[in-house]
């Protein structure tokens, strides 16, 4: 069944980077939300975790503030967005407001959208990738970005009017419940979104159910090569932060094939723990001192990885 666009629907998560920030405390002054805690201290109520994430990237959006890439706070958003994969000349050809240093790829250099085609662009964010979209689909095209959060939401849409870009509009909606019709779409992209996602085989089945067929998705996410400790993946500062909510590499890829996206091809594959520990030292060392978590037990586990796949035809 067809499931028409919706303008009020909560739940899809923002563009997410991956630094690690502590709760009440990062560059934009906390979120202020209280997780939902066993009495161990645990996380373990999924809508609670959405709930904290939402009110992170409503932060973000409202202060222009970023601490959820691969660089300190207040960094040099270009330079982060190349360390990730974005080209200057490509960054140049956004709005300026469109880019906050949040993801941890560039899946739409890999995306190639062509003229003409509709793309959809999960968790968007202040809109940096749906803008880029929108300059490749040109006119004849349209781009639709959808996010859970209201003020990124319009946030874009405000950016969008800006720059006068008439084919790209911005939703408010869940991943899990996208405001998209069947069959509708050419190409999907996120960029470090679905970890975020507590039901993150839902959101690929929607991306099947969207997507025309032979149509494809790119998506750069964060997976894990080994376990976390304990404390790191119960942490949900480190959830808001794309750590802890990213699954096993290949139980991740077996939830995108098992959705009828296939073949899964990796295009890239980045240590994206090391990257945090290099441009964000204080992050990193608040997020270990927290969780009584050692260095050597997070080495080599966190990944960024960009991915391809498609629905038969």
């Amino acid at each position: 069944m067809s499931k028409p666009s919706v303008g009020t629907s909560a739940g899809a998560v923002a563009e997410g980077g991956i630094a690690p920030t502590a709760a009440g405390s990062s560059c934009g002054g906390g979120v202020g939300v209280e997780p939902s805690r066993d009495g161990a201290g645990r996380t373990n109520d999924p809508e609670s975790v959405v709930s904290q994430v939402r009110a992170r990237y409503a932060e973000i959006a409202e202060t222009s503030g970023s601490c959820c890439g691969p660089s300190p706070c207040g960094g040099d958003r270009s330079a982060m967005a190349v360390q990730v994969g974005y080209g200057a000349e490509q960054l140049s050809e956004a709005p300026e407001d469109a880019n906050l240093g949040l993801g941890c790829g560039a899946p739409l250099t890999h995306l190639a959208p062509r003229p003409g085609e509709t793309v959809l662009d999960l968790g968007s964010g202040p809109g940096l990738d749906a803008f880029l979209a929108a300059k490749a689909v040109g006119p004849a095209g349209r781009v639709i970005g959808v996010d859970m959060t209201r003020a990124m939401v319009e946030r874009a849409r405000k950016t969008a009017q800006k720059a006068g870009l008439t084919q790209v509009e911005f939703r408010e909606g869940r991943l899990e419940a996208l405001p998209v019709e069947d069959a509708s779409i050419d190409a999907v992209t996120s960029n470090c979104v679905i970890n975020l996602v507590p039901d993150k085989a839902t959101v690929f089945r929607e991306v099947a159910r969207v997507l025309k067929p032979g149509g494809r998705m790119v998506v750069s996410d964060i997976v894990l090569d080994g376990a976390l400790p304990e404390g790191v993946a119960q942490d949900l500062a480190a959830w808001v932060g794309c750590v802890a909510g990213a699954m096993q590499r290949q139980d991740y890829l077996d939830l995108v094939e098992s959705a009828g996206l296939r073949p899964v091809e990796v295009l890239r594959d980045d240590d994206h723990g090391a990257a945090v520990e290099v441009a964000a030292p204080d992050e990193a060392r608040a997020l270990l001192e927290r969780t009584g978590t050692r260095r050597e037990d997070l080495v080599g586990k966190v990944r960024s990885i960009t991915i391809r796949a498609v629905r038969p035809a």
